[in-house]
Order: structure tokens, then C-alpha cells, then sequence
């Protein structure tokens, strides 16, 4: 169990169940109860299949397209970032922007982008996943390697039923920290958001400096006599 455990000690910061559940809160405002129970379930499973898909099949999609992790990083930090920059300024009250009926395929819609990607599984998780499919076959046997990435796909089990759990019963975290505390919290979890964002960005920009090709300087040949 402890690739398991260790598997979950580094999915579960990127991911933030209950930080993500205040932005997934603001988001589905004039939802009902049943609504946003519905999309936690939807939310927690497309998670799931991020997660599942970025590690079985992600290595082979880059290769394919020939795009490194470093160019996921920068664009889906971008993405993050914007993300969390209008909700940030936007705070709890887009429910303003949102009509009053409001059913459930109109939220359905968003079940998967933005809810999903990239407020709950973003890149940072991507690139994690990535990372660890890399190095699954580092395993000396078949058995061993299944058995490593069971131990994820069960790690990926337990996020995505925190985050259902989380995003189902948000409304009780918003009543007991009330309408001033919900607010601070939503823009606490948007400036973290952000934060991730401009981190995951730089992270991936790195990368890529440190790989650019140095210049050697030309060669001083002699003058002729």
C-alpha cells in the first residue's frame, strides 16, 4: 500500500477537493440540491477518467503529437490562471450573470469544462498522472507493473470520491462559514487558483529555458599574413 498512499499524497494537494468544492459552490449557485449532486457525481467521475486516461494513454498521446510536459504545463498553466483571475474578480456573485431558470441540462454542459478541467483535474494533475506513467515501466516484471498501476487507479478511486463528497455537500461549508465567510473563502480559493496557475506555468517555462540550446560563440580564426 504504500505506492497507494504515496499516490495520494501527491494528487490530493494538486486536486484540493474542498478548495475546488467553494469554486464548484459559486459556480452552480442557482442549482438545487439534486442538480448539484448530480453534477458532483459527473464531475467526480469525468475526474476519474482524467486521471485514469493520463496515465494509461497520456505518454502515447504526446509522443504521437510530439508535445513534452513542459508545453503542458505552460498552456494548461495558462488556463488555470485565467481561471482563477475572473473568479477572483468575480467572486460569489456570478450567480448575478446566471437566469433564474436555470435547469439541469444547462449545467450539464458544464460537468466537464470548466468543472472538470481545469478547476478540478487541471494540468498540474495531468502532468502528474504523465509523470507517473513514465515511470511505471520501471517495474522489472509484468506483475509488478499492474500491480503499480492498480495502486494508482485506486488512488485515483479515492480522489474522485473525495471530490464528490466535497462538491455534494458544499452547501453545508457555505452555511456554516455564512454569506461574508463563503465570500472570503471563494476569493481565498480563486487567489490559490491563480497562484497554482502562475506556479504550474513557471514550472513548465523552466523546463523549457533550461533545454534551449546554448550558442557557442564563433571561432576567431587568424588573420592572413
Amino acid at each position: 500500500m504504500q505506492t497507494f498512499f504515496l499516490v495520494l499524497a501527491a494528487i490530493f494537494p494538486v486536486v484540493n477537493p474542498p478548495g475546488s468544492a467553494l469554486v464548484f459552490l459559486s459556480l452552480t449557485r442557482r442549482a438545487s440540491a439534486k442538480t448539484r449532486r448530480f453534477l458532483a457525481r459527473r464531475v467526480a467521475l469525468n475526474a476519474f477518467f482524467v486521471m485514469a486516461g493520463s496515465l494509461l494513454v497520456g505518454t502515447f498521446v504526446l509522443n504521437l503529437y510530439g508535445i513534452s510536459v513542459p508545453i503542458i504545463r505552460v498552456a494548461g498553466g495558462i488556463v488555470v490562471a485565467v481561471a482563477g483571475w475572473r473568479l477572483l474578480n468575480q467572486g460569489s456573485h456570478k450567480e448575478a450573470e446566471t437566469p433564474d431558470d436555470v435547469d439541469k441540462a444547462d449545467y450539464k454542459s458544464m460537468a466537464f469544462y470548466p468543472l472538470t478541467l481545469p478547476l478540478t483535474t487541471g494540468p498540474g494533475t495531468i502532468a502528474v498522472m504523465i509523470s507517473l506513467g513514465f515511470s511505471r515501466t520501471a517495474s522489472t516484471t509484468i506483475m509488478g507493473e499492474l500491480y503499480f498501476v492498480a495502486m494508482i487507479l485506486l488512488a485515483a478511486v479515492a480522489i474522485a470520491a473525495s471530490i464528490y463528497i466535497c462538491f455534494a455537500y458544499a452547501t453545508r461549508a457555505e452555511r456554516m462559514l455564512g454569506h461574508t465567510g463563503t465570500e472570503i473563502a471563494v476569493r481565498l480559493s480563486a487567489f490559490i487558483l491563480f497562484c497554482i496557475g502562475v506556479q504550474i506555468f513557471w514550472t513548465g517555462a523552466s523546463e523549457l529555458i533550461l533545454n534551449l540550446p546554448t550558442q557557442q560563440p564563433a571561432p576567431v580564426l587568424p588573420k592572413p599574413d
